[in-house]
């Protein structure tokens, strides 16, 4: 619904494109779609979250042959061709019942909400995304025990750069990420009609029609020339608005 919050919340761009978004999904019954994303990275810190809490929380890497849990909030078909392109989960569990998970990926990712690909120019870099806490658990500390086990990986990894893209229409997301100190890598918007999809983007190819989920366009996303410092708060729950 409209309000003159999302206006102060998302800018005018944004809000404008949200509203435009609304009545075009609703005037088409659904045929016509608009995403708009923003790029950004954040840096993978050397150091352990503090204070770290949350003992009762167990965190797995997610084994692919085993079964999802029958509340898995993403449909079968989705985790399975995540598995299929590399991508690995982290899933946080509180007395047997899943809490929470984040995937991460390396090197390519193929976008599963619209018809793109996100290519990573340096080997430091990976990217994650779908980041989820079970609505009763975003005020505990899931998420922080979540991210610390992915630092870890990250780390280990060589990994110094984690890149994400957030909804430029979703407000809890652009203030968590903002809290957490992100670098802005881009933005584009797709525009999805049936088999029809255009992109508009900052990056290269910056325009691109498709008309089969055989075409799509390729973004790169390059973070070596990144300044590496640690970011000012990454106390922020990302998962508030995943």
């Amino acid at each position: 619904m409209w309000t003159p919050s999302i206006l102060a919340q998302l800018g005018w761009l944004n809000a404008g494109l949200y509203l435009l978004a609304r009545i075009m999904q609703k005037a088409s019954g659904g045929r016509w779609t608009m995403y708009r994303y923003l790029f950004v990275a954040q840096y993978v810190a050397d150091t352990p979250l503090t204070p770290m809490r949350g003992a009762d929380i167990a965190i797995h890497m997610a084994d692919r042959v085993q079964p999802l849990p029958e509340d898995y909030p993403r449909p079968a078909a989705v985790v399975t061709a995540r598995y299929a392109q590399g991508a690995r989960s982290l899933s946080a569990w509180r007395n047997d019942r899943l809490a929470g998970f984040i995937w991460l990926i390396f090197d390519t990712y193929q976008e599963d909400e619209v018809r793109a690909r996100y290519q990573l120019a340096s080997p430091q870099a990976s990217w994650d995304f779908d980041v989820w806490v079970r609505p009763d658990e975003r005020l505990g500390w899931v998420f922080r025990r979540l991210w610390e086990a992915a630092r870890i990986h990250l780390r280990q990894r060589g990994i110094r750069w984690t890149c994400s893209r957030i909804s430029a229409f979703n407000a809890g997301s652009l203030r968590a990420h903002g809290r957490i100190g992100t670098r802005p890598l881009g933005h584009a918007t797709f525009l999805r009609c049936g088999a029809w999809q255009w992109m508009f983007a900052s990056l290269r190819p910056y325009f691109h029609l498709s008309r089969s989920p055989a075409s799509f366009p390729r973004l790169i996303f390059d973070t070596s020339t990144l300044q590496e410092q640690p970011c000012q708060n990454t106390t922020s729950n990302k998962s508030a608005a995943s």
